[in-house]
């Protein structure tokens, strides 16, 4: 499925007018396409999507609806503003899920802000959105190397030493955790390669 048809089938799924479903979807895929993006792209949510699927495959089908939907949202507003992107993002996700029941919508808009710090949420959904959204992370190491390039690129604002110092402490706070991956499923895909590029890159950071 594209993303198109995934935002679709799933807003629809949860009480969506067809035309406002389409309507989203449109605005989303624009989004996601524009210029500045060089990693939070259609291809990365996308990915999040299906792997969110895949960590979720056991979840109702109201669940997997809601958890495709955040998935849908989670970067929709990019502009490298940390905080700022993601509840933008979900009052994107609000807007354009009228129709559906407020608890639905609730959800969603929960489920995205949950990306802010990247932490459990009161949702036991979060889990697979959060892992699914990390699992870059346990790429390769040259498709890792890649997405750190990227990432790098969409914050070409921030002065070289400004910007190492703060990915710097990103990582580092990455590696103190016990576990990146909170889910069984993603702690065994992910974890011990993710573990190695973030050391690897920090290394590189701090030459």
């Amino acid at each position: 499925m594209t993303l198109a048809e995934f935002w679709t089938t799933a807003a629809t799924s949860v009480g969506v007018a067809h035309g406002t479903a389409t309507d989203g979807a449109v605005d989303l895929i624009n989004r996601y396409s524009e210029p500045h993006r060089r990693y939070h792209n259609v291809d990365h949510v996308l990915a999040v999507v299906r792997h969110s699927a895949e960590l979720a495959h056991d979840r109702s089908a109201v669940d997997k609806s809601v958890l495709t939907l955040a998935a849908c949202a989670h970067d929709v507003v990019y502009d490298a503003k940390p905080g700022a992107d993601e509840r933008a993002s979900a009052a994107w996700a609000r807007r354009w899920l009228s129709g559906a029941s407020e608890r639905l919508i609730t959800r969603v808009e929960q489920l995205v802000l949950a990306t802010i710090e990247h932490k459990p949420s009161d949702d036991d959904l979060a889990p697979a959105l959060l892992d699914a959204d990390l699992a870059i992370l346990g790429a390769a190491a040259e498709r890792y190397d890649w997405y750190a390039a990227a990432v790098r690129e969409e914050y070409a604002a921030v002065p070289e030493e400004m910007w190492r110092t703060g990915r710097a402490h990103v990582l580092r706070g990455m590696l103190e955790h016990d576990r990146l991956f909170t889910t069984a499923d993603g702690f065994a895909r992910w974890e011990a390669q993710a573990r190695a590029n973030v050391a690897r890159e920090l290394s590189g950071l701090q030459r």
